[in-house]
């Protein structure tokens, strides 16, 4: 019961994960209308549960307590390194913070913030001007906002997988695709031909490899 008590329940980190991701990502997308604040709560309820879980009540061990001592007899499923179930599925040992996917989390994290930010920054300038962005991450996709948000949710399923937020992440995906495809629509309206040239030479969402140089 020691072990519970000081690994869950702990709802002052809660609340200030939440809070500091959530603010995070807010400085840097800057909802304006109603579609961006649709994107930004469904990002919202992802980081939520995924804390609440993290230290508050983990709802994913519980459930899958029966299952997880059947097949982990030594298993101390009330321990916080028991939640990064990544490493017990795999069958790691030692410290889960110093394994291969949760240094692969940091990665896709790290990446992910960087990318909403240079996006934002982009997209920020181009509103003023009232032209198309098309230059930094908009030079090699058209939608490098959402895909940051994907690359921030894949590191923290890499890190802390729960039922709850393996079941919103696809639900995420199909709800920024129709964004989206809603969004160019309206580009569309907006810039005409000049939207048109540049979708037929930018990806939606994966990048073009770059092609080596004649010369090089």
């Amino acid at each position: 019961m020691n072990h519970a008590q000081s690994a869950y329940g702990l709802w002052t980190l809660v609340v200030f994960n939440s809070a500091i991701f959530i603010m995070f990502a807010y400085s840097f997308f800057k909802p304006t209308n109603a579609r961006d604040w649709r994107t930004f709560s469904a990002f919202s309820a992802f980081i939520v549960a995924l804390f609440v879980e993290m230290y508050g009540f983990p709802l994913t061990i519980y459930l899958l307590s029966g299952w997880l001592q059947t097949k982990y007899p030594g298993l101390d499923i009330l321990t916080h390194d028991a939640g990064h179930l990544w490493s017990t599925l795999l069958g790691e040992k030692g410290d889960p913070h110093f394994g291969l996917l949760h240094i692969a989390s940091y990665v896709f994290l790290g990446y992910g913030f960087y990318l909403l930010s240079t996006a934002w920054n982009v997209l920020y300038h181009a509103q003023r001007r009232h032209s198309l962005a098309t230059a930094g991450p908009y030079a090699r996709i058209r939608h490098p906002q959402y895909v940051a948000f994907v690359l921030i949710l894949l590191g923290f399923l890499l890190q802390w997988p729960t039922l709850l937020t393996l079941l919103m992440f696809p639900i995420l995906l199909v709800m920024y695709g129709r964004l989206a495809v809603t969004e160019e629509a309206e580009m569309r309206i907006q810039f005409g031909p000049v939207f048109e040239r540049y979708a037929e030479r930018t990806p939606r969402f994966f990048p073009h490899r770059r092609k080596p140089s004649i010369n090089s």
